[in-house]
């Protein structure tokens, strides 16, 4: 996968990112509202990258790309994860990065390719209630506010917001 927007390109992890992605994964807005994704040393990042890598020809495993300026300089990652009822959308982008519009820029045209390509209708976004960036991400991206509860998330119970994007059927 090859996506590229006016700053930005979404294509698949190599193994020579581990240090960018370690590195991304520590900053304190990761350590809260993500702490299973947070790679205390590059090695952690690469064996999970390893995995990531080979789930990429399977539809039924989480599909995670890495978010890279045009400079080709990692920022973040994007996600499509299978959950119960269906795929969630995910997105992280490191701290010195953020405020920029780059997660919101990524979402926009990640969400076209990845539907079509797992043939999907409809994607979920789930986040902690009190991640405003996250948020935005989303309703700025057209995700429509399904509930708010208390749920299970990332290793701890939270008031947790979940939203739907459906692609208009013609």
């Amino acid at each position: 996968m090859r996506i590229e927007t006016e700053r930005l390109i979404i294509t698949e992890f190599t193994p020579e990112m581990a240090e960018s992605v370690h590195l991304n994964s520590l900053d304190d807005d990761n350590r809260e509202f993500m702490p299973d994704e947070v790679f205390e040393t590059a090695d952690d990042a690469l064996c999970t990258i390893s995995e990531l890598i080979s789930f990429y020809k399977l539809t039924d495993s989480p599909l995670v790309y890495p978010i890279l300026l045009k400079s080709e300089e990692q920022i973040g990652h994007i996600q499509a994860v299978p959950i119960d009822n269906g795929r969630e959308i995910g997105y992280h982008i490191g701290k010195v990065y953020t405020r920029k519009g780059y997660a919101t820029e990524a979402v926009k045209a990640f969400l076209p390719v990845i539907m079509q390509y797992l043939d999907i209708s409809k994607i979920y976004g789930i986040c902690r209630a009190d991640n405003i960036a996250s948020r935005k991400v989303l309703e700025k991206n057209g995700f429509i506010f399904l509930d708010e509860a208390m749920r299970d998330y990332h290793g701890g119970t939270h008031l947790v917001r979940k939203y739907v994007y459906e692609e208009e059927v013609l």
